[in-house]
């Protein structure tokens, strides 16, 4: 018996609990109207995982997504520099826990990480702790192509350090799919494993070589040297490997195993299945970030990566741009397309408007990562405050005293 056969036999269990393969929810009426109840209420925080910033969790992190600049994962370097000690790289608050994630409402329905918006304020360094609230903030109905009605979810979240500083706040964007809808859709089941040819291969290893050469480091880049449209330097990631993947949890602080998994399934089982390819082993239902067949089983057409890498891999891609002097204020990405193992991606990135904003020197840029199909799997945007030569404008070390004025939902 195949392994599909075997969780198709299995399903009948679901209903009564956590069966031989992930639930098979549905988008209701009711269920939505329930979930929608939800609006306005704090969670419980996902974790915390890594909730204390040292020269070693900041360094781990910037391993887990491929960051090779000094500033975030060097404590002599950053202690030469402007800021006196190394800082967390802008992301690092997502070592807390994943925003944006299937954990409110709608029982056995498929969540897929969609992209956040985040709006930071202060550096994190060695010897923060970091804390978070998470609250529901909306919900919304749509139709699409991979599995007909779908529901995207809006949490927010604040993140503090241990004294009541803002250190960021971001917005965290969900997709809901029906498993078998989008299974039975089969959106991406012409999508193969890509073969590389070697000029393929050359390109992408010049890519990540050259990469620690064009970090920009302590040379300041000043606002009046800036000229809209122009390009960032490209960086890439890929193409995916299970290293990848797996350092991404290792990054995070992530990893449940025997008797804590057994609970965890024992509060959600919803939220797990006894897998037959491990002998009836209890796997979460992200096991499709690592087994192919759990993937297919939600539409997906092989092993993925996690959303929260990509969205840092982007965020990289602008602080390599910026330096050190500058501050990155906001970073937006949304997950337009599944990243399989194989692919790369190439993020890249454009200046698209400068401009004056309460003291600031501010430049928006258009980013974006491509694969090398050539289609668009991420867009998104930045706001960065740059150093200016104009004395009438503040020298600034953070965005503390910087509001963008985001709505809520966006």
């Amino acid at each position: 018996m195949t392994t599909a056969e075997t969780m198709e036999k299995t399903r009948s269990d679901d209903t009564k609990g956590m069966g031989g393969a992930p639930a098979e929810g549905k988008i209701t009426d009711e269920a939505v109207a329930a979930a929608r109840e939800m609006i306005g209420l704090q969670l419980r925080p996902e974790g915390p995982y890594l909730q204390d910033a040292t020269a070693d969790t900041l360094r781990n992190w910037c391993n887990g997504i491929g960051d090779l600049n000094p500033l975030y994962r060097d404590a002599g370097y950053g202690a030469a520099s402007r800021y006196g000690s190394q800082l967390g790289h802008p992301m690092f608050p997502m070592a807390f826990g994943w925003i944006g994630r299937t954990r409110w409402g709608l029982p056995g329905v498929h969540g897929f990480y969609a992209g956040n918006d985040w709006e930071l304020f202060r550096h994190i360094r060695p010897g923060d702790r970091v804390s978070a609230v998470e609250r529901v903030i909306g919900i919304e109905e749509k139709e699409s192509k991979f599995s007909g009605r779908l529901v995207l979810q809006y949490v927010e979240a604040t993140y503090v350090n241990q004294h009541g500083d803002l250190l960021a706040r971001a917005l965290g964007t969900c997709t809901r799919h029906e498993r078998k809808a989008a299974r039975d859709a089969g959106k991406y089941k012409d999508i193969k494993t890509h073969e590389y040819t070697p000029e393929e291969y050359e390109a992408l290893d010049a890519c990540i070589m050259e990469e620690p050469m064009k970090i920009r480091g302590s040379k300041v880049r000043y606002w009046e040297d800036v000229t809209e449209g122009e390009s960032l330097d490209t960086i890439v990631r890929g193409p995916l490997s299970l290293m990848d993947t797996m350092g991404f949890l290792v990054g995070c602080g992530r990893g449940h195993t025997h008797g804590v998994v057994f609970q965890a399934a024992m509060k959600h089982p919803g939220h797990f299945f006894r897998n037959p390819e491990a002998g009836g082993g209890i796997e979460y239902t992200g096991i499709g970030h690592h087994r192919e067949s759990t993937a297919k089983e939600v539409g997906v057409p092989g092993v993925y990566d996690y959303g929260p890498q990509r969205s840092s891999w982007m965020a990289s891609l602008v602080t390599n741009w910026m330096g050190d002097a500058a501050f990155l204020k906001r970073v937006r990405t949304e997950m337009r397309r599944f990243n399989t193992m194989g692919d790369s991606t190439w993020c890249k990135g454009k200046v698209s408007r400068k401009y004056i904003k309460d003291g600031h020197a501010l430049v928006d840029i258009e980013i974006w990562g491509e694969n090398q199909r050539g289609e668009i799997t991420t867009p998104g945007i930045a706001t960065v405050a740059l150093q200016s030569r104009d004395p009438e404008l503040r020298v600034f070390l953070d965005g503390g005293k910087l509001e963008l004025d985001l709505p809520v939902v966006r």
